[in-house]
């Protein structure tokens, strides 16, 4: 059995503790470390979740010749930085989504990574859960017929605290939807059919509170099949259990609908309605994830969250913010 992969995140906070309560389970293919500008909290984090290695700084983890890749966890500011240092220290790099601000950050990557001969991962985790495996397949299938509308939903109220940093847009990049919603956007795009053209619309943006970031967006598009679809996508709206809802595919031949987060499937074509459990085990995709990116290390081919497939990603959220009227800015 080859020897696990010693990776090490750059950033010990909230996203880190995600990710690292799903590499509890791949001990034998996972091997973490953790860096932080504050030497406790990296001890804290090795400690916690049975790390090999504690390192005071970022420049500390990349130059160590034990480590075979590096976890971006910081700001989406800070990402383009770390992940050239990486690389050039000749380190593979799963780096958090969004990757980067602007294509031109992605292209620069895309060299580096050729130059150095090593993967880079986008960490989409969405790209790898059992819904989006499991909407991929029944679409394939062709088990509701031609795609006619795609209807998706992802409404919470859930708000950020004044010294948050997705509140200041010169590191988290931009507004809400750009921070997360582009996890969604993704999804959208992903399933099978691509899209070819979209528009975005964004309601008033309330300032009022602590979080001040534009906080909801409606976005509606259309497939290279013809199909066409919407995507309403909240962080300041009240909700069932602080998220759940549905969403819903419209075929000529039946309808799939799905509960936004991945609980559950109903497919309602010929026949009785079925019910589909897609799995709770890695309902987010982590699991998945890293195994794709330790397969794709040893096997020497791209992962499947390529750069490339991430900038299909950007280039759509590239033209919804352009395309938004200069005061929904």
């Amino acid at each position: 059995m080859p020897e696990p992969l010693r990776i090490a995140f750059l950033g010990c906070g909230f996203i880190t503790r995600v990710h690292s309560r799903h590499l509890r389970s791949l001990a034998n293919d996972v091997s973490p470390g953790y860096a932080s500008r504050d030497s406790a909290k990296a001890d804290a984090y090795c400690a916690r979740f049975n790390g090999t290695g504690s390192y005071p700084d970022y420049t500390a983890a990349i130059e160590d010749p034990r480590v075979d890749a590096v976890v971006v966890a910081v700001p989406p500011g800070f990402h383009l930085e770390l992940t050239l240092r990486a690389l050039e220290a000749g380190k593979h790099v799963l780096v958090e989504k969004p990757a980067f601000l602007c294509i031109d950050d992605y292209q620069t990557v895309v060299k580096a990574r050729d130059r150095a001969r090593r993967t880079v991962l986008v960490g989409e985790n969405d790209h790898y859960k059992p819904l989006a495996v499991c909407l991929r397949a029944l679409l394939a299938g062709g088990v509701i017929g031609e795609l006619v509308f795609a209807h998706f939903v992802t409404i919470a109220r859930r708000l950020k605290t004044a010294d948050d940093w997705r509140n200041d847009e010169a590191i988290s990049g931009g507004d809400a939807f750009f921070e997360e919603g582009i996890h969604w956007l993704h999804l959208a795009g992903s399933l099978g059919p691509r899209i070819t053209s979209i528009q975005g619309y964004r309601p008033s943006v309330s300032r009022q509170g602590p979080d001040s970031r534009a906080k909801s967006m409606m976005v509606a598009f259309r497939y290279d099949n013809d199909a066409v679809g919407s995507l309403y996508y909240s962080r300041e709206i009240p909700s069932l259990l602080r998220g759940l809802r549905l969403s819903k595919l419209f075929g000529r031949k039946g309808i799939i609908t799905f509960e936004s987060n991945g609980l559950f499937v109903i497919v309602r074509a010929a026949g009785i309605p079925r019910l589909i459990l897609p799995g709770l085990r890695d309902i987010r995709g982590y699991q998945a994830m890293y195994r794709d990116f330790v397969r794709a290390i040893r096997e020497q081919r791209p992962p499947e969250m390529s750069l490339e497939r991430a900038m299909e990603d950007q280039r759509l959220m590239d033209r919804v913010s352009g395309a938004l009227e200069p005061s929904d800015r």
